[in-house]
C-alpha cells in the first residue's frame, strides 16, 4: 500500500531507538525526509545511518526535551531546513515508573511539555503544510498505562494527560487540516528497552507478564511504527482525535 509520504517531511522526538527509531525508519522508507532527535548524540548518528539505508533523507542531533527553548528552537531549525514540515511524532519519554516528586517532575516536564513545546515550535509549519496539501499530522505516543491504575503513577497519569491534550488539539486544529492522534502501545520487546531488561533480568516476572496477552507475546517497535505512520500518512486524513491502542488486547476495557 503507498501511503502518500514520498516527499513528506518529518519530526520524530525520541528516536534513537525502540518504537521511535521503528517509526522514523518506516517514515523514511514510505519516501519521507526525516528530522530526529534524542538524548544522547551517538544514539542519534546510529540511527540516522541506519535510516540512510532505507532510502530517505535524515539528520538529527541531541536535545534535552525537558529543556523547552532548545528544543523548540531545534524543531523549527530542522522545519526550515527541510522547507517545511507534515509531520510531527512526540514520542521522547522520561520513562519512570514511580510517584516520587522527581518522578512527577520528569515525566510532566519530558513527556507532556515536551509535546506541548514541540507543537507550539511546528505548529506554524504544519498549518502552513495543511493549507498548501490539506492535510497536516501531529502524532504522540502515550501509553496503555493511561487507562491502569493499581498504584499512584506519574507515568500512567501523565499519558493519560497526553489523551486529553491531543483530543483538543484535534478539535481545535481541525479547520486548519491540522491532525493529532495517539498511539497507546502496550507491552513492547526490544533489546535495552523496558521489557527486554526484564526479560534479562526478571525471566519469571518477564513470563507472567507474557501470559498476561492473549496473544502469547509482545509488540514489536515495528508494529507500534505500522500504525503511527499509518495515522501520520494522508490515507488518514479524516481520522483525528482518536486514541489507538495498539496492545495486542492486553487490555479489557472496551474503547467508545
Amino acid at each position: 500500500m503507498d501511503l502518500q509520504l514520498k516527499g513528506k517531511r518529518a519530526i520524530v522526538t525520541g528516536a534513537s531507538r525502540g518504537i521511535g527509531r521503528a517509526i522514523a525508519e518506516l517514515l523514511a522508507a514510505e519516501g519521507a525526509q526525516v528530522a530526529l532527535c534524542a538524548r544522547g548524540q551517538a544514539g542519534v548518528d546510529e540511527a540516522v545511518a541506519a535510516i540512510a539505508t532505507k532510502g530517505g533523507p535524515a539528520f538529527g542531533a541531541a536535545v534535552d526535551i525537558a529543556d523547552g527553548p532548545a528544543l523548540k528552537a531545534w524543531i523549527a531549525d530542522a522545519a526550515e531546513r527541510m522547507g517545511g514540515l507534515d509531520i510531527l511524532v512526540s514520542n521522547a519519554s522520561a520513562l519512570t515508573r514511580g510517584a516520587s516528586e522527581e518522578d512527577w517532575k520528569l515525566m510532566y516536564d519530558v513527556d507532556l511539555m515536551g509535546a506541548v513545546r514541540a507543537l507550539e515550535a511546528a505548529r506554524p509549519f504544519l498549518e502552513k503544510a495543511g493549507a498548501q496539501n490539506g492535510d497536516a499530522a501531529f502524532i504522540i505516543t502515550s501509553s496503555v498505562s493511561a487507562a491502569e491504575a493499581a498504584a499512584p503513577s506519574a507515568y500512567g497519569a501523565i499519558k493519560a494527560a497526553l489523551i486529553h491534550f491531543a483530543k483538543g488539539v484535534a478539535r481545535e486544529a481541525a479547520p486548519r487540516h491540522l491532525r493529532c492522534n495517539v498511539v497507546s502501545p502496550g507491552t513492547v520487546l526490544f533489546d535495552g528497552g523496558v521489557w527486554g531488561v526484564t526479560r534479562d533480568r526478571a525471566p519469571d516476572f518477564f513470563k507472567a507478564m507474557l501470559a498476561r496477552n492473549p496473544t502469547g507475546r509482545m509488540a514489536t517497535p515495528e508494529e507500534i511504527a505500522a500504525a503511527t505512520v499509518f495515522l501520520a500518512s494522508p490515507l488518514s486524513a479524516f481520522t483525528t482525535g482518536i486514541n489507538m491502542v495498539v496492545d495486542g488486547a492486553i487490555t479489557q476495557r472496551a474503547n467508545f
